[in-house]
């Protein structure tokens, strides 16, 4: 079972009784407006994709990290975050990822410290080497999550995704495991030497 702590949340794998909070969250037309091929019209179809989540939990090859997102002191139901095994190479595995939450959590930063904490499990303790992602263009707040979590802009592909009546433009970026070792090691040496300017300056 994955347990995954940040200074906020708690990113866990799904139980049975998460039932009736997942159903809210899948079934809330707001929270899932860009994702409607996840979007559930009903308890029993919510239900399916809960037991599609737990299943993968014993699975010795897992290929499907779907988690449940959630205050980690009251334990409120956030959203999910998560990724898909595309392939699994020699190298490593390469994997898509995904994240929703419900409304009232938006512009608090939850997406990007849930996302930020997945990066760290898929590369050091997952053996995953490359992350791909994305979203409709139009989907600031989503692309924004994206960049504070380092991923970079590969593709932009223009009126590529059907959504709400009207073909839209979509944008598509990736994160390596060498790319985020290397920003990692830049982050702590940056601590580093402002912890040795701060004390010199205190001297």
């Amino acid at each position: 079972m994955i347990r995954l702590y940040t200074e906020r949340l708690l990113l866990r794998d799904h139980v049975p009784e998460d039932l009736e909070t997942h159903h809210a969250l899948l079934s809330d037309a707001q929270a899932m407006r860009y994702l409607p091929e996840i979007q559930t019209d009903s308890k029993s179809r919510s239900l399916e994709n809960l037991q599609q989540s737990i299943t993968e939990i014993g699975r010795e090859r897992r290929e499907l990290y779907f988690l449940r997102i959630e205050d980690r002191e009251n334990h409120e139901h956030i959203g999910e975050i998560g990724y898909t095994v595309t392939e699994m190479t020699p190298l490593g595995k390469l994997v898509g990822v995904g994240y929703f939450i419900h409304e009232r959590y938006w512009g608090l930063g939850y997406t990007s410290e849930a996302l930020q904490e997945l990066v760290r499990f898929a590369f050091e303790e997952d053996g995953v080497c490359r992350i791909m992602t994305g979203c409709l263009k139009e989907n600031v707040a989503s692309e924004r999550v994206m960049q504070k979590c380092g991923f970079t802009k590969e593709a932009e592909f223009l009126q590529y995704q059907y959504h709400e009546g009207s073909l839209k433009d979509r944008v598509e970026y990736r994160l390596l495991r060498t790319e985020w070792l290397q920003n990692k090691e830049k982050v702590r040496m940056r601590l580093l030497f402002q912890g040795k300017r701060d004390l010199y300056i205190s001297q």
